[in-house]
């Protein structure tokens, strides 16, 4: 933590599960950083906790060799990951990685307000996203990732192309974070019809009715 200090961050850090989610709604963060290996409750059962209540981004910290952890976290809702010994420098690109999928209306400017695909309307200025008149709450990786697939209607991302664009990764062996934040997305926006279209062995496209 005192890494991130010197990165220019304000921390403030809960040394329990149970004293993280106290904690949470009276200090709001603007990250949270989540390490899985806490006593008491675990890191996994936080993650899915704050996803209940809370969109919040989240960066999840795990043990190096942890994959199904791993994948397990981004499943419950974790934004990104960083693996054991962590790095401030590394961390700190991670956390203003996530910030800024907040502010996720950037390359789309130029197209309109509000748009509608069949039951999903996706209002790009106030970053809003609701499915046959409700508002589907979306972390920030799951917005970014709507908004780039719909951008584009019918074009093919590659898992590639997509971690770049949302994640701001470069590293091929973080493509999990794609399949995971996909899963997230299709549950929340239902299935019928399928929004994001899986291209097999290439990667996904967004399918407007």
């Amino acid at each position: 933590m005192l890494g991130l200090r010197h990165q220019g961050h304000e921390v403030l850090a809960a040394g329990t599960g149970e004293e993280g989610l106290a904690r949470l709604r009276p200090y709001r963060p603007d990250v949270v950083v989540l390490d899985l290996m806490l006593p008491g409750i675990s890191g996994l059962d936080v993650c899915r906790r704050i996803r209940v209540r809370d969109q919040v981004p989240i960066v999840m910290v795990t043990a190096r060799g942890d994959d199904v952890d791993v994948v397990v976290g981004l499943e419950s809702g974790a934004d990104d990951y960083v693996v054991k010994p962590v790095q401030a420098r590394v961390l700190d690109a991670r956390i203003r990685a996530v910030l800024r999928r907040q502010d996720a209306s950037g390359s789309v400017t130029a197209r309109p307000r509000a748009e509608s695909h069949g039951d999903l309307v996706i209002d790009r200025a106030g970053l809003v996203v609701s499915h046959r008149g409700d508002t589907v709450a979306l972390a920030p990786s799951e917005l970014r990732l709507l908004l780039t697939l719909s951008a584009s209607p019918g074009q093919v991302f590659s898992r590639q192309q997509l971690l770049e664009l949302v994640w701001e990764h470069s590293y091929h062996g973080d493509i999990r974070l794609v399949d995971a934040c996909v899963k997230r997305l299709r549950a929340k926006l239902g299935e019928d019809p399928p929004y994001v279209r899986t291209v097999r062995g290439f990667g996904y496209s967004f399918a407007s009715p």
